[in-house]
């Protein structure tokens, strides 16, 4: 009820966020397979800059929606590490080959996660399409964990692995942004009589369960 009631009643704020840096994901993520496993180390500084915008702007995000969205902590979560990742890459840009694919690996696994979590929010928002969020979120799960634990084993280049993961969750973004778009424009739909009358019954409840 409660999920139901904040999304009647709140709308959310700059949903387009998501979309800039799932965007951001998915063009680095093509970009990544146009580059040769030889200069992947040197694409730590676009890794940064990347990871440090989009935490950067998950903070604010997360900030603006702490009323509206349930779930908001993730996103504040996850832009703080994001944006610590990405410091991390800048004061350390020439990073070993070693290092970086879990960094990255880890970074965007603890992303994928995030979204997966926010599929099912969706869910209980009565939003029919959490299922392709959910998808996309679970792709860049497994392609993390393959990142992170050694390519070697499965046969397929650090590149690739790389650039699918950016991929997937860039995808994951986007789609998850224009589910936050359908949200925003629920309260626009209702009365105010019904919010009053919605109000009235979720105060009943917290009046029960205390």
């Amino acid at each position: 009820m409660g999920n139901l009631f904040q999304t009647l009643t709140n709308t959310v704020k700059h949903w387009y966020i998501p979309l800039i840096f799932g965007i951001l994901f998915l063009i680095f993520g093509i970009y990544v397979f146009s580059v040769p496993l030889a200069t992947y180390v040197t694409l730590s500084i676009f890794f940064s800059v990347s990871f440090l915008f989009s935490g950067i702007t998950e903070v604010f995000f997360s900030i603006q929606n702490s009323k509206s969205l349930q779930g908001w902590g993730w996103f504040l979560v996850s832009g703080l590490l994001t944006t610590a990742i990405g410091v991390y890459l800048i004061a350390y840009p020439q990073i070993s080959m070693s290092i970086l694919p879990f960094v990255v690996g880890f970074t965007l696994l603890f992303r994928s996660f995030q979204l997966l979590g926010f599929a099912f929010d969706l869910k209980s928002m009565k939003i029919m399409s959490w299922g392709n969020v959910a998808l996309a979120s679970a792709g860049g799960i497994i392609f993390s964990l393959l990142l992170i634990f050694n390519p070697v084993f499965t046969g397929i280049s650090l590149v690739t692995l790389t650039g699918v993961s950016f991929i997937f969750l860039g995808i994951a973004s986007i789609m998850l942004a224009l589910d936050l778009r359908k949200v925003k424009n629920f309260p626009g739909k209702i009365s105010q009589e019904l919010r009053d009358k919605i109000k009235a019954v979720q105060d009943e409840i917290d009046d029960l369960k205390r």
